[in-house]
């Protein structure tokens, strides 16, 4: 176990710069001046030269690359070009609020999606089953834009039950109840696919496993269904659900810059949407060099847990 995670732990390192380099080169490939978006259509040349020139965007791209590189191993992410911020707290404050949305999501996502696929499974071969299957494929095939943008319009505009933006009630706001009926509508948009994806996946993996001996052999020791499949079948059955829950924080994070967009979420994923409009490098780079990392050190944690899911796992 040890070996494995060492092993696994300096693998971090390539994944993280490579993750670095491509959004560096993306960035820089996408078109438009954002000396020239900062300081807007009157200004003259000289001055945008010399504002360039102090950001040290007039040097070449791999001084810049490995200038920046440099600085974010000792902790300095640099300056937003456009709000003239430290980009760490920034994108760190904003961070936490796009983890309460994507946690929360996957929360509901693992639960409920786990849940319908025991469901299934209890009563498979039925109209039920039948009928799980396909919302099951219509939750995994409606965009998350398009839901949420739904959601929006009947349940916040239309009944008028749910508010339809922002993180907190502008006005006598700002408990966590408050904070939590905020989070109603996002987390519906956000956890719909990957519930339906865990579903899927916990009601095929358990199917699979209940055609082995042990599930027979517990079954005709008068066991009742239900012992055989929660406490026999779902553990055995967990490792490939566990995986899929894994991957799917990689969904949350990039389906909540459309869910922040949406519902005026104060979070990373807004931040960005901003930063790319504004093309604003630092902010854009500092932003998913964060989600990188936090969806690889999580997937990591997800990998070490298999042993003890199930103990007949072992890593050399």
């Amino acid at each position: 176990m040890i070996t494995y995670l060492i092993r696994r732990l300096l693998w971090l390192v390539p994944v993280l710069v490579g993750v670095t380099f491509l959004v560096f080169l993306t960035m820089y490939l996408a078109p438009g001046d954002p000396v020239k978006i900062m300081l807007g259509p009157r200004a003259n040349e000289e001055t945008i030269e010399r504002v360039r020139a102090e950001l040290g965007l007039d040097r070449p791209l791999p001084v810049q690359y490995f200038s920046w590189i440099s600085r974010i191993m000792t902790g300095d992410w640099g300056r937003s070009i456009q709000l003239r911020r430290r980009v760490f707290p920034l994108v760190t404050s904003r961070f936490r609020s796009t983890a309460l949305l994507g946690f929360s999501s996957l929360l509901l996502a693992s639960l409920g999606g786990i849940g319908a696929g025991i469901a299934a499974v209890f009563k498979r071969q039925t109209g039920w089953d039948r009928l799980f299957t396909f919302f099951a494929i219509v939750g995994f095939s409606i965009p998350v834009f398009w839901l949420g943008l739904i959601l929006q319009l009947v349940f916040g505009v239309r009944l008028g039950w749910l508010p339809t933006s922002g993180m907190v009630s502008s006005v006598g706001g700002g408990g966590a109840g408050d904070m939590l009926y905020h989070l109603i509508l996002p987390v519906l948009a956000l956890s719909a696919e990957p519930l339906a994806l865990i579903a899927r996946m916990t009601r095929s993996s358990m199917l699979e496993v209940i055609q082995e001996d042990y599930i027979k052999a517990a079954r005709s020791k008068g066991l009742t269904e239900t012992m055989v499949l929660l406490k026999h079948a779902l553990r055995n059955a967990f490792v490939p659900i566990l995986t899929v829950i894994g991957m799917q924080l990689g969904f949350v994070f990039a389906g909540s810059v459309f869910v922040e967009a949406i519902f005026s979420w104060p979070g990373i994923g807004n931040l960005i949407v901003n930063g790319i409009l504004a093309r604003d490098f630092p902010i854009v780079q500092g932003s998913i060099l964060l989600i990188a990392l936090s969806y690889v050190l999580i997937n990591l944690i997800v990998d070490m847990s298999y042993a003890y899911v199930n103990p007949s796992l072992r890593y050399d």
